[in-house]
């Protein structure tokens, strides 16, 4: 037993070593916080975020709608639909702030060390941190949360975390995060990014499984209330361990948390003004301009703003299937684009609020735009003969027309290439020379919303003897082909950050066109679009991280897998007057969670409500 405890002693103090010469070092970091490119905006004693209200009052209930149903409470696998807000009850080893472009500082961590080549990370944990049962978070909580969603979570996880090669305990409140392959400076952000679950928790239990049993986390809100499919209410936690720290000063400040189930958007939006709900974030056009004209909004119970921001805006588009063979020819895709009447939608159905997209990460720096720089050639150059020849002499924009409704001009173009693909038109409809096959394809859709915006591209794409037919399908459905990609042709949408890095192998990566569950819903296999993500993944610096994704955006978009759509530079919200938001908001959110209820305009708020019954 004395040799036993020697050999214990000794393991535990190399760890302890390797843990200390890790921070000695002058070529390691230790900090508390880490930035993608350059340094952290706040310093190690900082007090709070620029962009919060310290002296934010807490307290109170807000009450959000949610569309659809839900059955599960776990949200971390590819099964079932998660209920809205569970997230507040998990928390990560670092959280970002929200006027970076990309920077994480330390929440279950206290201190966060890698070496000058990213290589591996290490993060200590804080000694106060609690589960909701009171428990201590430990290190081995954090390494089986790794291996479990690894292994048995979402697909994303699993091409998330390829190149974290394995997770060791080095410390009683120590874990390092090892990697493998080419330099991927990210990966130690990621990293923080890890939701940390409760081991004793889930020990008997099927991770993989739907569950409607409340799990426990760390985070500032725990379950209060549960109506499966219909309601789910949160609760703040009194007993929070992390309430007082900086990067949690002035945020999560409502008392109790509500998410009501509608059928859908409309009934959702009518029981908000109505007073069944607080708050409503409007993501249609015409019913921002048409729907808002009611006496609450008059006589400022509501308050409806456009609130500005510098958030990049991604790409939302028609998304084609190429595993459907009738899409594999890029000619194809590019002719159906020229059926798509951006200028006549935006004239006719948006009210002239949107702008066309040309790029997958619009509204940001990362954007191409006219020829390829000199820097981005150096990228390109080598992949001449895999990539369109137009990346190297064309500046890229989607087909456009004149807003009249008259788009004979573009149709024909859209023939021409249809021709020289191999169809034409027999006895009004586009045959394949070869096959025989006629075109036929189906739209699919979960919002029936969007159904004024299809139907005209579809009766254009008819008069190319086309036919589109436009199904929409509850959420569970949709959830299930969408997982599957059974699929023709979505809307599909991919939000990016001002720091895309690994999350680009899910959207466009080879391995994920056949993993279940990603969001390559294009089906988007190509060695040189491969090539192109891991410049991305490992650029040392910022100026590369714009050349190479710039590269990126080029290519994506030459090959045709999206008929682009449109977006604005602004949240549209809507809210009855109760509630105070700080002076400073932030650069790349809506920050709703540094907003709070002010108990005097709540209350004039329910007189002035009564008044008008």
């Amino acid at each position: 037993m004395r040799r036993l405890w020697f050999v214990l002693l000794i393991s535990s103090v190399a760890m302890l070593l390797q843990y200390a010469v890790a921070a000695d070092s002058p070529t390691m970091h230790r900090a508390h916080a880490i930035a993608m490119h350059g340094e952290p905006k706040y310093g190690a004693d900082f007090s709070h975020f620029d962009y919060v209200n310290p002296q934010a009052l807490k307290g109170g209930t807000i009450v959000f709608g949610a569309s659809g149903s839900f059955d599960s409470l776990n949200p971390f696998t590819l099964k079932g639909r998660t209920a809205a807000g569970v997230g507040n009850l998990f928390e990560t080893l670092t959280t970002r702030s929200f006027d970076e472009a990309f920077t994480e500082y330390g929440l279950l961590a206290e201190t966060i060390e890698w070496p000058a080549d990213r290589s591996w990370v290490a993060f200590r944990l804080r000694p106060q941190a609690r589960w909701h049962d009171g428990k201590p978070v430990t290190v081995e909580d954090v390494i089986w949360s790794f291996d479990t969603l690894k292994t048995q979570g979402h697909p994303f996880y699993r091409s998330y975390y390829a190149n974290v090669e394995q997770a060791t305990k080095v410390g009683d409140r120590a874990v390092k995060f090892t990697f493998s392959g080419p330099p991927n400076p990210e990966l130690p952000l990621i990293m923080g990014q890890l939701p940390v679950l409760p081991k004793h928790y889930w020990q008997g239990r099927d991770f993989a499984a739907t569950t409607l049993d409340p799990p426990i986390g760390s985070g500032p809100y725990k379950i209060s209330t549960l109506d499966p499919g219909r309601s789910i209410t949160y609760e703040r936690d009194r007993q929070y361990w992390g309430k007082d720290l900086p990067v949690n000063v002035g945020q999560h400040n409502f008392g109790t948390i509500r998410h009501d189930y509608y059928n859908d958007r409309a009934v959702e939006r009518e029981a908000f003004k109505a007073g069944a709900m607080d708050f409503f974030q409007e993501n249609v056009a015409k019913e921002w301009a048409t729907s808002y004209n009611v006496p609450a909004i008059q006589q400022g119970l509501i308050i409806k703003r456009e609130i500005p921001h510098e958030n990049p805006q991604g790409m939302q588009a028609f998304a084609f299937n190429t595993r459907r063979e009738i899409f594999q020819d890029r000619r194809v895709r590019l002719a159906l684009s020229y059926a798509f009447d951006f200028e006549w939608s935006n004239q006719n159905l948006f009210y002239n609020a949107y702008t066309r997209t040309h790029s997958y990460f619009a509204n940001s720096e990362l954007a191409s735009s006219g020829l390829p720089s000199q820097a981005e050639l150096a990228v390109l150059n080598p992949l001449r003969g895999q990539i369109p020849d137009e990346v190297f002499t064309q500046t890229y924009a989607p087909p456009s027309t004149d807003g009249s409704g008259n788009i004979r001009p573009n149709l024909r173009t859209a023939l021409q290439l249809l021709n020289s693909a191999g169809w034409s038109v027999r006895n009004g409809q586009l045959t394949h020379a070869q096959s025989g096959t006629a075109m036929r394809f189906e739209i699919l859709l979960v919002s029936p919303s969007f159904e004024r915006v299809v139907l005209p591209f579809a009766k254009n794409l008819e008069r190319l003897g086309i036919e589109a037919q436009v199904r929409t399908v509850d959420t569970a459905q949709y959830q299930q082909r969408l997982d599957t990609y059974d699929f023709d042709m979505i809307v599909a949408s991919w939000g990016q950050s001002l720091s895309p890095g690994n999350e680009q192998r899910d959207f466009w990566g080879s391995q994920a066109a056949t993993t279940d569950g990603t969001r390559n819903y294009v089906g988007l296999r190509d060695p040189a679009i491969d090539a192109l993500i891991d410049r991305v993944i490992s650029a040392p610096d910022r100026d590369s991280l714009i050349h190479y994704t710039r590269a990126l955006d080029r290519v994506l978009l030459w090959n045709h897998y999206v008929i682009p759509h449109w977006h604005i530079s602004m949240y549209r919200v809507a809210y009855w007057d109760k509630f105070r938001a700080p002076e400073t908001p932030p650069r790349y959110s809506l920050g709703l969670d540094t907003w709070w209820i002010d108990p005097a305009l709540e209350a004039r708020l329910a007189e002035r409500k009564r008044g008008m019954q």
